[in-house]
């Protein structure tokens, strides 16, 4: 028995577009009612937040809901006229369907709702409407969120992580997940990936595992004009587009005083080293190439260490291959030679013959790999001293995502609604 129909706003057929045209062929559904064509569904759901000859509230959630209790709304996709998709949940009966991020300003938009009756019988219909005002813009002293990709374009390891700089904080978890469902990033080739909130206005993407080679990766926002808070909204971002190299990634063993050198895969050369003795170990861990100084000063106070003391240097030295913004370098020391490959000196670097380190330094470019094992030293912080962002296991990254936080390996929350997925 169908229930009466619930009040709802009616809208006007100048905001309805009637899916299928009259003079659509179909073929006989021979009682299959998958194989008939879609009736018009305007009659079975209702649209709240909208209203005749008026434009919809960008600031108000939009909300579709199944008008009677032998029917279910079974697909919802809403996009803009920028190709935007509108992210949103689906209740699990497919009563209801809402929006859960904003909506833009003074925009035009296209509603496709796809429904199902007792019998099986599909249903459709489309919606088109438009946005007036945000009353974010209209209030005093409202800001605009600009984001600035990093870390440039050109050519970088696959180890290289993006980031991006916001403009203002963002604290609020539900702001955090307007924001990054509005940063968009694809590769070819293809990689999962996600963003982790580093602090209030820096986020860091990384794939689940290394960048392939040679890939092209992209980057843009579709924050412009969105909503993110009450006096808040996207502004312009410029979109960033760079490529990776080889896979090249060195291995340190501490305890075996060498270091590995892997070029897709493959093993190309190994180098006696010597790295940090006992109270100045070594990090362990995953660190990425920040940078490359043919000749740098390298001074013992700039690690707390005093000047005159018995552990005090002051000295120039060559290739220097910067992994931490603290001063661990791989790096030539040609004072060390008889002790690489036998014991470990330093006070923290990885040294090797000037021949080596130059090889090392021609070989190696930013966002390529240095990896640290057996050293009595502590892990390389994920954050802070450089990109220690593959020391954290694929599940701690994704904690650190306004939007799968709390979901380990499983799909994120808006993959879970009955919607189709927003392009990259």
């Amino acid at each position: 028995m169908r229930r009466a129909p619930r009040n709802r706003t009616v809208v006007g057929c100048t905001l309805l577009v009637i899916a299928l045209g009259a003079g659509v062929l179909s073929c006989s559904s021979g009682g299959d009612p998958l194989a008939a064509e879609p009736y018009d569904a305007a009659d079975r759901i209702s649209f709240t937040g909208l209203s005749e000859g008026k434009k919809a509230d960008p600031d108000t959630p939009l909300e579709i809901v199944a008008e009677y209790s032998d029917g279910r709304i079974t697909d919802v996709t809403a996009v803009d006229a920028a190709g935007r998709h509108v992210a949103g949940e689906l209740d699990a009966d497919g009563s209801r369907w809402h929006s859960t991020s904003p909506l833009v300003a003074d925009t035009d938009y296209t509603v496709r709702v796809s429904t199902e009756d007792e019998d099986g019988a599909r249903g459709r219909k489309v919606l088109t409407f438009t946005t007036g005002k945000s009353t974010a813009t209209k209030s005093s002293g409202a800001k605009s969120l600009g984001v600035t990709f990093g870390p440039g374009a050109g050519t970088y390891g696959v180890g290289q992580p993006l980031t991006a700089e916001l403009s203002a904080p963002v604290q609020d978890p539900a702001q955090r997940a307007v924001v990054e469902r509005g940063l968009k990033v694809s590769s070819t080739p293809a990689v999962e990936g996600a963003w982790h909130w580093v602090d209030d206005k820096k986020l860091h993407f990384r794939p689940r595992g290394y960048w392939p080679e040679n890939a092209t990766v992209r980057m843009r926002s579709t924050l412009e004009g969105i909503r993110i808070g009450d006096r808040l909204k996207g502004g312009k971002a410029a979109p960033l587009t760079l490529t990776t190299g080889d896979q090249v990634i060195a291995v340190t063993d501490v305890a075996a005083h060498r270091l590995t050198v892997y070029k897709s895969g493959k093993e190309i050369r190994k180098i006696a080293v010597t790295a940090g003795k006992p109270g100045f170990e070594t990090r362990n861990g995953v660190k990425v190439v920040l940078a490359k100084e043919r000749l740098v000063r390298m001074l013992s106070t700039t690690i707390g260490i005093a000047e005159g003391s018995a552990e005090s240097y002051d000295m120039p030295v060559h290739f220097a291959t910067r992994v931490t913004w603290s001063g661990e370098y791989v790096h030539a020391a040609p004072w060390s030679v008889g002790s690489q490959g036998y014991d470990n000196v330093s006070h923290g670097c990885v040294g090797m013959s000037t021949g080596d380190a130059e090889w090392f330094f021609d070989t190696f470019n930013q966002g390529d790999l240095v990896e640290v094992v057996n050293s009595g030293g502590a892990t390389m912080e994920p954050f802070g001293n450089g990109f220690g962002d593959w020391n954290l296991s694929w599940e701690q990254w994704r904690e650190g995502s306004a939007l799968t936080g709390g979901a380990g390996s499983g799909p994120a929350p808006e993959e879970k609604a009955r919607l189709r997925p927003q392009p990259a």
